[in-house]
């Protein structure tokens, strides 16, 4: 059976049981049972997660916690500069580290104002949509120069419609939102 590594933050969670699910069969699919949170926190742990398993396909994403601010702060988690060096190490460690296809996911869009508005009442940080597209385009750049793959998450939920995938906290995602994700994940990891 082909070994499948998917790594990413609680919305791959979300997609993972079905991706396993539909591939049950021909794949063995596996993510760690925590949050990937940063992409600090995933450069932590990318020998336990991903170089030690042997993979042949990673499927991968990190940005959620990266955009995160806190409240009263200008700045976010990871600024984008140290955003792109993580990744770039991310990508490299795994491309010199393992014979695996690797396959990079667009973050998934945020809608600021429920998240916001929700974020807001417990005080701890918020998340904005342009953080989104500036840190997504900027790893679309950097990938590209580096021959990485793309799974455009982003466009497989706002096609689909954000309002009709997405929970009330403004940033998870409905079973037929992750059931999409899914579909868009096991589609490309299996071609």
């Amino acid at each position: 059976m082909r070994k499948i590594v998917l790594i990413g933050d609680s919305i791959r969670m979300g997609y993972q049981p079905y991706v396993e699910s539909a591939l049950s069969d021909s794949h063995s699919v596996w993510g760690p049972e925590q949050n990937g949170g940063t992409s600090v926190n995933v450069l932590n742990h990318l020998d336990e997660w991903v170089i030690s398993r042997s993979p042949d396909v990673v499927h991968m994403n990190t940005g959620l916690h990266d955009i995160r601010r806190p409240i009263g702060m200008a700045q976010n988690t990871v600024n984008l500069d140290q955003y792109i060096t993580n990744v770039k190490s991310i990508v490299t460690r795994i491309l010199e580290g393992t014979d695996a296809r690797l396959i990079w996911a667009l973050t998934t869009p945020v809608d600021e104002e429920k998240h916001n508005s929700t974020h807001r009442d417990i005080g701890n940080f918020q998340r904005y949509s342009a953080d989104v597209l500036s840190y997504n385009q900027a790893v679309i750049y950097l990938l590209a120069d580096l021959n990485v793959e793309i799974n455009d998450l982003y466009g497989v939920i706002t096609k689909a419609g954000l309002e009709a995938m997405m929970n009330q906290d403004g940033v998870h995602f409905n079973n037929r939102g992750y059931m999409r994700l899914a579909k868009a994940g096991g589609d490309v990891v299996v071609k």
